[in-house]
């Protein structure tokens, strides 16, 4: 037999590797797979909801393999957390992730029957996926030199596991760059520092109000609201040293409910009765409303001028930047196509709604000032498609 030649015996012993690791996916004993990272705004998201339901799943950090193996050829971008059912199927986006999951398992919904908590269930998922990355961010970059081991260490080790820990900080300066550098983009400078904080130490001060009399936001059961505010007030601002220590000794309610939230008793709790709304959530939605929905109206206006520029296209995650508010101040940030996506979930519901439940969702939406937000006109629907990242129009729903 003739000897093997060196690049084919390197290609079989990678085809042979490549085998190996999905035949152990394909047999492994969780339904689920989690990949994601312990410092990720997004998989504590997840994390939490995951261990609420009591699924059979299991996490595993996205590793440089992880992104190489698994992420790129199933997503087709660098982006976590990923789902990975048992049955080969991929789930990216945590609000499909556990939409998905929901379908699967819906058994102690984490989304209120009632239309009043539903409304603010998704109103307030959108406030944390969305808005509340603006402290999240500011407060692991812009104090990165009273946390700048911790930060680094956890971007390097979840590159590379083994490496030592002089190694992770080197990898962690290096991999971490582009996050470091959206600062601007999101609006985060030296004019808007202040009033950044100022509205979350605010923020903060609210919670810890109502955590004080309640578990989660609407009862002693966490909704998809409790799951939005999750993802900034864990990963960066319930863990990072600096933020972490700011919300144990000003607001420790608020610090309870992350661990409340990171260890629950899975499936358990009520939501309030009689569909009540929380006096204690009040300023909270009113600052989303003063602050985050002109924001998003105007995110609306710029994706229908593309759509009409460009009809069919994929819609680019950024389109430029425009004016915000947050506090006292104004500054800008880039125009996230995405927000609107994530607002046609309570624009819909609350579209949905009827004679009395209707009568009491205006009620409130006037308390609050979000009415004639819920009321806008959206000329062009957007959906996701599988596959990829940025967001496409889709068939507008029908009243």
């Amino acid at each position: 037999m003739a000897p093997v030649p060196k690049e084919s015996s390197a290609a079989a012993r990678f085809c042979c590797d490549c085998l190996q690791r999905h035949t152990a996916r394909l047999y492994m004993a969780a339904d689920y797979i989690l990949y994601g990272a312990d410092h990720s705004l997004f998989t504590g998201k997840v994390r939490a909801y995951m261990r609420y339901k009591g699924l059979n799943w299991e996490e595993r950090p996205a590793s440089r393999d992880v992104y190489l193996d698994i992420i790129l050829p199933n997503i087709g971008a660098p982006i976590i957390p990923i789902l990975e059912t048992s049955d080969g199927q991929y789930v990216q986006d945590t609000t499909d992730i556990i939409d998905f999951l929901e379908d699967r398992h819906p058994d102690v919904s984490v989304y209120p029957e009632t239309p009043l908590q539903r409304l603010v269930a998704l109103l307030l998922e959108l406030y944390g996926d969305e808005w509340l990355m603006i402290p999240a961010m500011h407060y692991r970059w812009s104090v990165l030199d009273q946390q700048h081991d911790f930060v680094m260490s956890e971007f390097g080790r979840l590159s590379v596991p083994e490496a030592s820990i002089e190694e992770q900080i080197a990898i962690g300066e290096r991999v971490s760059k582009p996050f470091s550098a959206m600062l601007p983009n999101l609006g985060i400078t030296e004019d808007t520092i202040p009033g950044i904080e100022l509205t979350y130490l605010a923020l903060l001060d609210q919670l810890d109000q109502h955590f004080a009399q309640f578990d989660f936001l609407l009862g002693s059961r966490p909704s998809i609201g409790d799951y939005g505010l999750m993802g900034p007030l864990y990963a960066h601002l319930g863990r990072d040293p600096v933020p972490k220590a700011l919300m144990q000794k000003r607001a420790p309610n608020v610090y309870a409910w992350v661990e409340r939230m990171n260890g629950p008793l899975p499936l358990s709790g009520q939501f309030l009765a009689h569909d009540v709304i929380p006096d204690t959530l009040l300023p909270i939605l009113k600052t989303m409303c003063s602050d985050q929905l002109p924001d998003v109206l105007d995110v609306i206006e710029h994706n229908s001028a593309w759509l009409q520029e460009t009809p069919g296209g994929n819609i680019p995650r950024f389109l430029g930047q425009h004016q915000f508010t947050t506090g006292p101040v104004t500054g800008k940030r880039f125009i996230s196509s995405y927000a609107q996506w994530l607002f046609q979930r309570a624009w819909l519901h609350y579209q949905s709604l009827d004679g009395d439940a209707r009568v009491a969702a205006d009620t409130l939406l006037n308390s609050i000032g979000g009415r004639s937000a819920l009321n806008v006109t959206i000329h062009h629907w957007l959906e996701r498609r599988a596959g990829q990242l940025e967001l496409v129009e889709g068939q507008s729903p029908h009243f």
